[in-house]
């Protein structure tokens, strides 16, 4: 059961979280703690694991493409609207082009998402790793791409950052649920999200 709405401050201090875990690398000493604290209260804020079931998303992302339904992307519906309620946040993660290999200039956006993941307030939760893309070329091919993206960055938290496997998961929509549907081709669309699936049962 998730607590009640944020409030506007709420959603400031989850913006600043944001900004910090995509700022470049910086001493320890320096990193401000109380971002990565509002962001690990924001996650926390689901307190039951949602009835989710990412293999039937997948499944039903990969059929509206293959039906080629919803052709335009202004009009077409987020294919998993129900990711959308739960607590939250995306980044900005650079791969080589038209591939799922993370840029080296990106595992500091990772590491500090690992460190977010790694709070004792967090640890009895899992995630979901959400890859997407633009609406620019064959939307098979960008949700074949952002499925393998979101496994890269699930692979590169897990073998790098050591979070535990169990606690992951990873889905790929391509641009079948656009963060950004006015402007469908903008870079935004390509950002990954982490979402809280809440504690374990």
């Amino acid at each position: 059961m998730m607590r009640p709405g944020r409030s506007l401050r709420d959603i400031g201090l989850l913006a600043v979280a944001l900004i910090e875990l995509a700022a470049p690398a910086a001493p320890a000493r320096a990193q401000p703690a109380a971002a990565n604290e509002n962001l690990v209260n924001q996650l926390a804020a689901l307190e039951a694991a949602p009835d989710l079931d990412v293999a039937a998303l997948r499944q039903q992302a990969l059929d509206r493409v293959k039906s080629k339904a919803d052709a335009t992307p202004l009009r077409r519906p987020p294919v998993a609207a129900q990711l959308r309620k739960l607590p939250q946040f995306a980044v900005d993660v650079q791969f080589d082009p038209d591939t799922s290999i993370v840029r080296p200039q990106s595992y500091g956006t990772l590491g500090r998402i690992a460190d977010v993941l790694s709070h004792p307030t967090l640890l009895p939760y899992s995630f979901l790793i959400v890859g997407h893309t633009d609406a620019t070329g064959r939307r098979d091919i960008n949700l074949a791409l952002s499925q393998k993206r979101a496994d890269s960055v699930r692979d590169v938290l897990v073998t790098t950052f050591k979070i535990s496997p169990k606690r992951l998961k990873a889905i790929g929509l391509g641009e079948e649920q656009l963060l950004d549907a006015i402007h469908p081709t903008a870079a935004i669309n390509q950002q990954i999200q982490v979402v809280s699936l809440g504690p374990a049962p």
